[in-house]
């Protein structure tokens, strides 16, 4: 049998191949064929796997996507895959893997609190338009036999937005590794916090996290203003204009407390560093930041539009408020004040994160494919549908 994989860029440690690459191993091991289509082949460790680049010119982000889409679909068209997986919104394949989550509820997360000027360019954007229809499409298309999604956030949007079957809707989360991401990296403290001349006895904050303003950073910041001035925030995570929050801090009064550490090649000596996490973000399916510092020990506190909120409500394991809300959370970090709170809700995180282990996602994952692949080889379907680009100017 032969699976086909869609993957417009395809990064070995990004978090979407990560996710897949162990269970892809497990079904090479057991002689499944595996293609991925591609706009570039880097290297990685699964060397079996046979590339098959399609790559069209394109300008701008909406041509981007809009033309690997159209391609990869005809390609795949003349393909002889027995199942195909897309983690791009495209409706040729029999699997998607949601990692994104739902493009329509985050677009209504940014309208919600955007100003006037933002919601204006926001609803007229050629992009979002195309990427709405993208998505519609996709859960229309009668070739789409399975849904991965990280979260029953995730589920539950696609369920109620398209009418998509539940049972088709399939919540296997993102994995943690419990040997990278563990408790023992608090030997790593006393480092990074002289690093950043942080007084060993005081309390800090971390928020891990690319692009800040959806991650929530200046709500954290505006928490944080809440707190004694023993309370601190870390902020590690690529932005492309961090002396806006450097401001934000600055008008605040919080120069001395808010450190923002920027882009990190490895990240785990922050986790070891701080004495609990903070994510107000406007929208993630599952942040695999908040999942690693769960698997650290510590605490969480996020937001409700987060799909790890679940799990913390579920283990007791952190708190959740509203992504805006900055006497919400300022209260609750407050309440992380107390070691003894800290140290009971992490306990709970760590357990928590000890079943999300990459061998019970892959066996996740190999169960789902095999079950999809059993029913793909019993029906020999037509031609799949195809992606079509936009008209110029849409």
């Amino acid at each position: 049998m032969r699976l086909a994989v869609i993957r417009q860029r395809y990064t070995p440690y990004g978090g979407a191949e990560r996710f897949v690459e162990s269970a892809l191993e497990a079904l090479l091991e057991r002689g499944v064929a595996i293609s991925l289509y591609t706009r570039e082949w880097p290297q990685t460790r699964l060397k079996l796997i046979e590339p098959t680049i399609v790559n069209p010119r394109y300008v701008g982000r909406l041509w981007r996507d809009a033309s690997f889409a159209r391609e990869v679909c005809r390609a795949i068209g003349s393909a002889k895959a027995d199942l195909v997986q897309s983690h791009e919104r495209v409706p040729c394949c029999d699997v998607f893997r949601a990692g994104d989550g739902v493009h329509a509820a985050y677009l209504d997360q940014r309208l919600t609190h955007a100003g006037p000027l933002e919601r204006l360019a926001l609803r007229a954007s050629p992009y979002h338009r195309y990427v709405l229809d993208a998505e519609r499409r996709l859960f229309a298309s009668p070739w789409l036999a399975a849904v991965i999604c990280n979260s029953a956030m995730v589920r539950d949007e696609i369920r109620d937005r398209f009418g998509y079957p539940e049972e088709k809707l399939h919540v296997i989360r993102n994995a943690v590794d419990g040997t990278s991401f563990h408790p023992g990296l608090r030997a790593e403290r006393e480092r990074i916090l002289a690093l950043h001349h942080i007084p060993p006895e005081h309390t800090v904050y971390l928020l891990v996290g690319s692009g800040y303003g959806r991650k929530g950073v200046a709500t954290a910041i505006r928490a944080l203003a809440s707190l004694p001035a023993t309370a601190h925030l870390l902020v590690v995570g690529n932005e492309a204009h961090p002396q806006r929050y450097a401001r934000i801090a600055r008008s605040l009064a919080l120069s001395g407390r808010v450190h923002i550490a920027g882009p990190q090649i490895d990240p785990r000596p922050y986790f070891g560093a701080a004495d609990a996490f903070v994510l107000p973000t406007l929208y993630d399916p599952c942040p695999n930041a908040a999942l690693e510092a769960m698997a650290c020990g510590l605490p969480v506190v996020t937001s409700t539009r987060c799909g790890v909120a679940e799990l913390l409500a579920a283990h007791d394991a952190g708190r959740v408020c509203a992504s805006r809300d900055a006497s919400a959370l300022g209260a609750h970090m407050a309440e992380l004040l107390d070691p003894a709170v800290r140290e009971r809700l992490g306990a709970n995180g760590r357990r928590a994160a000890e079943a999300l282990t990459p061998e019970a996602m892959t066996l996740e994952l190999v169960l789902l494919y095999r079950e999809l692949l059993a029913a793909s080889a019993a029906r020999r379907r037509g031609a799949p549908p195809t992606a079509s680009a936009p008209a110029p100017g849409a």
